[in-house]
């Protein structure tokens, strides 16, 4: 699986400590990281609202399988990768968050808290939820298992539901949104080099090339 990590310029300096830890966990499950952004203060702005647009392109392009996303809290993460079609995103604090998004919803991406609650141990914290994120078993199967088959309805519904609601083709539902935040999100080399070198859609690669000159 690749497994993106973005993170909001309030937490451009714990970069470093996230992404080591999700390393350490995905050589265990020979996934594959790619550190989008950001990842130091001097490094191109990203705020919660580029996180969901990355998220997008990565997800909708097939770049990636999985995306890792953060700001201070969380919850503007989360609610900027959701407003997106194809993306789910979940809301994790600690590690039960992780299992149980994977067993009852099935997404692809998670948003985390970089700041609040982030202290003495959090390192450890960090690493729990990648293990339970991504070295759980296979994905999907429910819990408590009794209760599988109706979550796994629900989740499929929960995803027909979004899909009716946006309706639009997905690169007119990113040609309709402001294109200097759209160029923003995909103008970090490292996104670039995550996006060009695993897109499996022309279409939207040919955007991004466009946008960027």
């Amino acid at each position: 699986m690749k497994i993106a990590l973005t993170m909001e310029n309030s937490q451009a300096a714990k970069n470093a400590i996230i992404l080591n830890e999700l390393n350490s966990v995905a050589q265990t499950t020979g996934d594959e990281v790619f550190n989008v952004g950001m990842c130091d203060a001097d490094d191109h702005q990203l705020t919660y609202i580029h996180l969901g647009i990355q998220a997008s392109i990565l997800l909708n392009s097939k770049a990636v399988d999985f995306v890792v996303a953060g700001c201070g809290t969380g919850q503007g993460a989360m609610m900027s990768l959701n407003i997106h079609p194809g993306v789910v995103c979940g809301y994790c604090l600690e590690p039960s968050d992780a299992f149980l998004f994977n067993q009852i919803n099935n997404g692809n991406a998670l948003a985390l808290a970089f700041a609040k609650g982030f202290g003495w141990g959090a390192e450890l914290n960090v690493r729990n939820i990648f293990e339970k994120a991504f070295n759980s078993g296979e994905r999907g199967l429910g819990y408590p298992l009794e209760r599988a088959e109706p979550q796994q309805k629900n989740a499929a519904i929960l995803n027909d539901v979004k899909a009716a609601v946006v309706k639009e083709n997905y690169l007119d539902t990113l040609k309709s949104i402001d294109q200097e935040l759209v160029k923003t999100a995909v103008s970090g080399e490292r996104f670039q080099a995550c996006f060009f070198e695993n897109c499996q859609n022309a279409e939207i690669a040919d955007y991004v090339k466009s946008l960027l000159g």
